[in-house]
């Protein structure tokens, strides 16, 4: 386990912008290349494009109007789209949109963790290797981040009983658990987020769940009974669950009292009229999301038998990515980029010898393959 304070050294996280997927325009430049030559599989998103009926939605948006800044019609959606709340749909004071899942990780920041003469040290506990916006966003607002590392046997998977009494034993106001974790797609079941949420109430921490990858588990089981713990945040990603990357679209399920802690720090119409229309559009396609997991299944299965033919370790994932040990991460990175695909060097993960593979069609997979074909003979 370590632990790091606000003044850590970290290029990365010192100045409080993680590394994150996605093609930047400068590395194009650098390499001559435009974004339509360049596949991105460093993104973990929807590998079949947006629902049809994002685009005509997106049209019929008053451009010269206020967006809802409450996101009310989106969030009475949502009520009646999520699986049930104690029998009945979720009530709409329980859920909260923001300009991605990202957004709220930046609130429950900001909200919980401000020193307001509180004898008790703000602090982090989260489980990794994970999403580094939660250290960003801990960091920026002074608070010490306590990382609980995954065990290498078996392959990034955490001492359930130990963490839960480090939690004990540290008094955190937060705790993160990505849960499918990224970058490893490990995912754990209700017998092991349990004992973790029942040692954040323990020590009264705010237990923060973030399934940004959800939609994309085949037999996951239903976590919507958590929030009605008082000290439980679920967060989801429609960005990632619809292919909405270039909107920003997430949302939070919680207590009323935590959602309304949340809102109030939240800027006006930091959710815009189009991801608004977006996503009301993408949650009326109901058969979206099991098209989108049929997809990343089959090619998901085609990568993960050709890389293992390569001799590169490929680990299990449940979620619609996979982490591969190449080697040299940044070798691999920067050869593939030169052969127009991107992904994603896990080396800001503490994963230098590991590359995550966001997965795509079946033909850009099998485009990835023959190029990680051409450089597994040069490295």
């Amino acid at each position: 386990m370590t632990t790091q304070g606000p003044s850590g050294h970290d290029p990365e996280v010192s100045t409080g912008r993680p590394v994150h997927g996605g093609i930047k325009p400068s590395q194009l430049r650098a390499l001559g290349l435009r974004p339509e030559d360049v596949l991105d599989f460093s993104a973990s998103v929807s590998p079949i494009g947006p629902p049809e009926g994002v685009w005509d939605a997106m049209r019929r948006v008053d451009l010269g109007a206020y967006p809802d800044p409450a996101c009310l019609e989106l969030r009475e959606s949502l009520s009646q789209t999520l699986p049930p709340f104690q029998g009945k749909p979720v009530p709409v004071e329980r859920i909260l949109v923001g300009n991605g899942s990202t957004e709220i990780i930046h609130l429950l920041a900001r909200v919980y963790l401000s020193d307001l003469g509180s004898d008790r040290e703000p602090s982090v506990f989260q489980l990794t290797p994970t999403y580094g916006e939660y250290t960003g966003a801990c960091r920026q607002a002074g608070a010490v981040v306590s990382s609980f590392e995954a065990t290498s046997n078996p392959a990034f998977c955490w001492d359930i009983v130990e963490a839960a009494q480090q939690i004990i034993q540290e008094r955190p106001r937060l705790v993160f658990v990505c849960n499918p974790n990224n970058p490893t797609g490990v995912y754990l079941g209700l017998e092991e987020i349990e004992p973790l949420t029942e040692a954040a109430a323990a020590c009264g921490a705010l237990m923060v769940i973030d399934e940004a990858y959800l939609s994309f588990v085949n037999d996951s089981w239903d976590s919507m009974g958590l929030p009605a713990l008082d000290n439980v945040v679920l967060l989801r990603s429609m960005t990632k669950d619809y292919a909405l990357t270039g909107l920003r679209l997430g949302y939070a399920i919680a207590s009323e009292n935590v959602i309304a802690d949340l809102q109030a720090f939240q800027p006006d119409w930091s959710v815009n009229g189009l991801a608004q229309a977006a996503g009301l559009a993408a949650l009326a396609d109901t058969e979206y999301l099991p098209r989108a997991r049929q997809a990343i299944d089959q090619a998901k299965s085609l990568l993960s038998d050709r890389l293992d033919r390569l001799s590169l370790t490929v680990h299990p994932s449940a979620a619609n990515f996979l982490l591969v040990n190449v080697g040299d991460a940044g070798v691999w990175h920067d050869k593939l980029m030169r052969l127009g695909l991107f992904v994603r060097d896990c080396t800001s993960f503490g994963l230098p010898e590991h590359i995550r593979i966001g997965i795509r069609s079946m033909a850009d997979c099998q485009r990835l393959i023959e190029a990680m074909e051409t450089v597994s003979f040069q490295v």
